[in-house]
């Protein structure tokens, strides 16, 4: 049974590559889950059964940035991801010079101390957007031996993956979406990882868990949303990671952080995107 897909193409004039990034995010709010960059916009995909052109078109005419949206829409079936992936974008990427990420079509993939496969597909995470790369980032200077670790909207699992080759255990990565959490459990083989369970749902699966470290790079409307549900399953001290955001959110962030008894003891950035560090006091 095929899949089938209604591709967007976005052009932007003029064209940022920030702007690009701002529409991405505003789509994902709104089920599109792919996005490939085209040299004028970018190109996203939604499961046809969520498609919703009111809700497209009011998101266009609301996007308060200085650059003009035009779009066409056609529908498609489901594509081999890891060719679109090798033919537009994905290049194996190296992060703090510790950890490569590529995929099974690579060749001449640079050494490093952790080798992650990831084979795309539908799902979000390869390591380039900056949110990934920041989240990589901070997983790669965390002591997580031992620590159960939740990866909240986990995508391909990528941030699940590197926490287990750092030692965490047990692992859980949940996603609300079926193409993420079918690639996670791809990935998760493809690395020959156990100890990672794989959940299809949202927040409300976190009842009666509890985590050591959680790794929640989502968006800030969902991060603000479901907060106080990530603070409820931490340990005491426990650690909350978040990304999806721009720096200019960061006060919002830390203010809601704080009214769930999380204190905010550092962030960094790449390209205005952050990533924050909180911990349960």
């Amino acid at each position: 049974m095929h899949t089938h897909f209604n591709q967007v193409d976005f052009t932007l004039f003029p064209y940022e590559e920030y702007l690009s990034d701002l529409l991405c995010s505003s789509l994902g709010e709104i089920a599109y889950d792919t996005f490939v960059p085209t040299e004028n916009g970018v190109e996203a995909y939604i499961e046809s059964t969520l498609f919703d052109e009111q809700k497209l078109a009011e998101l266009v005419a609301n996007f308060n940035f200085n650059t003009k949206i035009t779009y066409q829409v056609k529908a498609i079936e489901s594509k081999n991801w890891n060719e679109e992936w090798e033919k537009h974008y994905f290049e194996p990427i190296i992060i703090n010079d510790k950890c490569v990420i590529h995929s099974t079509f690579h060749k001449n993939i640079p050494l490093a101390t952790y080798d992650i496969v990831i084979d795309p597909k539908m799902a979000f995470g390869t390591g380039h957007h900056e949110t990934t790369s920041l989240m990589i980032g901070e997983i790669l200077t965390m002591n997580l031996a031992g620590k159960a670790l939740l990866d909240m909207g986990c995508g391909t699992s990528v941030l699940a993956i590197l926490a287990s080759m750092r030692g965490a255990k047990p692992i859980v990565a949940i996603d609300i979406d079926t193409w993420c959490t079918e690639n996670s459990e791809e990935n998760i083989r493809l690395n020959n990882i156990e100890g990672i369970e794989v959940l299809l749902g949202g927040a409300e699966l976190l009842q009666n868990r509890h985590f050591d470290v959680v790794l929640a790079n989502i968006n800030r409307n969902i991060l603000l949303q479901d907060m106080a549900t990530y603070a409820a399953c931490l340990s005491s001290e426990g650690e909350l990671y978040m990304s999806g955001f721009y720096r200019e959110d960061i006060p919002l962030i830390e203010a809601e952080a704080n009214n769930q008894g999380l204190k905010l003891t550092g962030f960094h950035l790449k390209n205005n995107w952050a990533v924050v560090k909180t911990i349960k006091i």
